[in-house]
């Protein structure tokens, strides 16, 4: 049983596989997988405009604590001068932090900035490995579409192409066709000289009536010849008399 199955999946494969032959078109797939690629270069675009916005978000967020900076400085500044010391010890904490947090963000900028140019050299190198792809996809269409041409070309030459088979099959069968037919007009012909089918296209005559017919015809013509026979044997006595 297994064996069986085996087989039968054997069989099933080859066949699917044969269809797919016939089905599968090169222009096609060559076309697709290009698309493939366009779609693949969209995405790395994407990806770094994507990165590109979140850098440009974090310069903003630091062109605001830079601002903050240099406010918390002058407001320390001016919190001494007045003998607020508590005051100015709060604005330099707030200070410190911001500092904190420009050196995060300047590093995830600079982390942006590194993730970008990748994703750009990645672009570049795919973007010319899809450009040549498309001038040897466009020279692998041409090339098929001229080995297809010839090979339709030399199997309507020597018929061995589909097609070809088709029309030779058809002159075959019709050339049958014929011989059965003129054998069987020639069959009803002699069916018909010989009595046993009857001529519809006489009249109302049948074949007793034109046997019958004939018949009577004869006895006519011997009934005229025994006629003349007599006139003739009658009239000879009196030309040798004359004579």
């Amino acid at each position: 049983m297994a064996g069986l199955i085996e087989r039968m999946s054997l069989v099933i494969k080859s066949k699917l596989n044969k269809l797919l032959d016939r089905a599968e078109d090169p222009a096609e797939t060559l076309d697709y997988s290009y698309e493939q690629q366009r779609q693949l270069l969209q995405n790395v675009k994407r990806g770094i405009a994507d990165v590109a916005t979140s850098k440009k978000r974090l310069q903003l967020q630091t062109d605001k604590l830079e601002q903050s900076l240099v406010k918390l400085d002058q407001q320390a500044r001016d919190a001494v001068a007045a003998g607020r010391e508590d005051l100015a010890r709060q604005a330099l904490e707030r200070k410190a932090l911001a500092q904190q947090q420009l050196q995060d963000l300047d590093t995830q900028i600079a982390q942006l900035d590194a993730q970008q140019e990748k994703l750009a050299a990645s672009e570049k190198q795919l973007a010319a490995k899809i450009e040549a792809f498309r001038s040897q996809k466009e020279v692998i269409k041409a090339q098929y579409s001229a080995a297809e041409a010839q090979v339709r070309i030399g199997e309507a030459a020597t018929g061995i192409g589909e097609q070809m088979a088709d029309t030779g099959l058809a002159i075959e069968r019709a050339r049958d066709k014929t011989e059965q037919m003129q054998a069987r007009a020639s069959a009803v012909d002699e069916l018909i000289e010989a009595g046993t089918l009857e001529d519809f296209t006489a009249g109302d005559q049948t074949a007793l009536d034109r046997e019958l017919a004939a018949i009577s015809a004869d006895r006519q013509v011997d009934a005229e010849l025994e006629k003349l026979r007599a006139e003739v044997g009658a009239g000879a006595p009196q030309k040798e008399i004359e004579q």
